[in-house]
């Protein structure tokens, strides 16, 4: 969900950071998803260059990018790659001590130590609001749920950018959003652009149950007769069936003259919904030799080794 937002007074890149999911259908990623995230972190270096302000909604690291050598996840270079993010900017982050859980308060820490280390200022933003220039403010929200109130994965903190009349609106992570609260916040807010992480529909019955997802697509329905433009992201498109679980909200936004797009479709771009097409792409491109024996080796040798593309 790494996203530049640039007004006339200041430049801001929301959660950057980048990852893959290491098992997906038993199988680690492909070496297309390998190309993938390393373009990624170069597009996300570059507009790093140009940020003066960086966010971390939560500590997860496809929000935030650590310090460590890891090629099999996170596609990073130990401290160099936090640090060409962090370095010399204003590093505006979810409070490492209040409303989180225990593993993100440890990765809290660890990036306070680390890639935090670089930061010209490094602020809690929970609750708070920023002004830069003339026009521009940033506003945290206290921090929701990552997804229903009794969320084990702990909490984020969502992001509204204002300059003049236009208010933009990030919602990472909440899922849908799951939680009433959260929607009640987002209401209020009443951006004219959201870009929000939408149902996990890809946990249903494992971590997530139907009941939850049915009043995730409840609160978006409500969004999209509000909002202007919904910005689809994250959690809802790791499910191949994605488009025909959510037709209700693509519906309910177009009677009302509203839209809805991915962030691919917002820039201009197709669609690469690389993680559920994991088994498509080693039966249509399998790896190299090469590829195959860097697959057996230890999970500790994989992260230390890039794979062979």
């Amino acid at each position: 969900m790494c996203t530049l937002v640039e007004t006339p007074d200041v430049r801001i890149l929301l959660d950057a950071g980048v990852s893959l999911v290491p098992n997906r259908f038993g199988l680690p990623p492909h070496p297309t998803e390998f190309r993938a995230i390393a373009k990624l972190r170069d597009l996300i270096a570059a507009a790093a260059g140009e940020a003066e302000i960086v966010t971390i909604s939560h500590y997860h690291f496809d929000h935030h990018t650590p310090s460590y050598q890891d090629w099999l996840v996170n596609w990073t270079e130990a401290n160099e790659t936090a640090k060409q993010i962090y370095q010399d900017k204003i590093v505006l982050v979810k409070n490492p001590r209040n409303k989180i859980n225990t593993s993100q308060r440890h990765r809290a820490w660890l990036f306070q130590k680390t890639g935090g280390k670089y930061a010209k200022e490094l602020q809690n933003a929970d609750g708070q609001v920023f002004e830069f220039g003339k026009d521009t403010s940033i506003r945290f929200s206290e921090p929701v749920p990552h997804g229903p109130d009794d969320a084990s994965l702990g909490w984020v903190v969502m992001t509204e950018i204002e300059f003049g009349a236009e208010h933009f609106m990030f919602a990472p992570d909440v899922q849908g959003p799951m939680s009433s609260r959260t929607l009640e916040m987002i209401e209020k807010a009443s951006p004219q652009v959201l870009m929000i992480g939408g149902p996990p529909f890809y946990l249903i019955n494992l971590k997530v149950d139907a009941i939850k997802l049915e009043k995730a697509i409840s609160n978006l329905l409500r969004i999209v007769e509000f909002v202007p433009l919904t910005i689809l992201e994250h959690h809802v498109l790791r499910d191949p069936f994605w488009k025909d679980r959510t037709k209700r909200v693509f519906d309910a936004a177009a009677r009302v003259g509203h839209g809805i797009l991915t962030a691919a479709e917002f820039a201009g771009q197709e669609n690469s919904f690389l993680e559920f097409m994991r088994r498509d792409l080693y039966a249509r491109d399998p790896p190299s030799r090469e590829f195959e024996r860097w697959i057996k080796v230890g999970w500790k040798e994989k992260c230390c080794a890039k794979p062979p593309l």
